[in-house]
């Protein structure tokens, strides 16, 4: 049985004039879906990506629903000085930032026995030390001012999985990151907590995924389908909203994979 997809969410104004930054936000997949969930919920968004190209066809998409231009940021986040130059711009355009979501990762798949240290070292690099990256500039950016930092993560944090293995030491990294940073920002008032996919389907995620894993992955999820990229920006901005006032160092499972 399939459970069928929701309706879209109706807005209600959860993030009305937060300034919310999100990285790796053009394209198909969760970080797009997160930027049009938070423009149609009243935020003033900044967005970054890496692909120049990208980013401008997402900022043009997102104007029509935010309620002030919504700015696109080139940023590489293997690079500290162009995450730094993001948080810059930032402030800058928007006036401070409340709001920092690090969407921002690399997949793929190789076994342990043929991972060249290269492979290994470029997922580790964008998914859990350019999240560091991104968090540390994010915490800087709120230090005066408290604010809220959301990181996405994966159920392969949790979950063992072949040919992962690069990638599951990233997103449990990210995790750990996660709760060490909400005891740090706690101090001065910024929360900081996550999300963890199971599996979110989007065009990109076809082009870089083995013939079959993807209808393998579905088939263990409890609804016989994976969830759309909006379903898990929803709980991104349930998290980055106040409705989650006392939560800090969570990692929210976005998954109907059974036990």
């Amino acid at each position: 049985m399939t459970v069928p997809v929701p309706a879209y969410p109706t807005p209600s104004g959860l993030l009305r004039d937060k300034r919310v930054v999100i990285t790796a936000a053009a394209g198909a997949g969760i970080g797009f879906a997160t930027a049009k969930r938070c423009a149609e919920e009243g935020a003033k968004l900044v967005v970054s990506d890496i692909h120049e190209r990208r980013l401008a066809a997402a900022c043009e998409a997102l104007s029509g629903l935010a309620s002030e231009p919504v700015h696109g940021v080139l940023c590489d986040v293997r690079d500290d000085s162009s995450v730094v130059a993001l948080a810059q711009a930032a402030g800058e355009r928007l006036g401070g930032v409340d709001v920092w979501i690090n969407n921002a990762g690399l997949g793929g798949a190789a076994a342990i026995v043929d991972m060249t240290d290269e492979e290994w070292a470029r997922v580790l690099d964008i998914t859990l030390t350019g999240t560091f990256r991104c968090m540390r500039a994010a915490m800087r950016c709120m230090r005066d001012q408290g604010g809220v930092i959301v990181n996405n993560a994966s159920v392969l944090g949790w979950r063992a999985q072949k040919l992962q293995a690069h990638y599951a030491a990233a997103k449990a990294g990210v995790m750990a990151l996660t709760r060490c940073a909400a005891l740090e920002g706690a101090d001065f008032g910024v929360r900081v907590n996550a999300v963890a996919p199971s599996l979110a389907m989007h065009p990109f995620l076809e082009k870089v995924t083995p013939p079959g894993l993807l209808e393998e992955l579905t088939g263990r999820e409890a609804y016989g389908r994976a969830a759309e990229p909006w379903e898990v920006a929803n709980v991104i901005v349930f998290l980055a909203s106040e409705l989650s006032s006392y939560m800090t160092g969570e990692i929210l499972s976005v998954s109907s994979q059974r036990a």
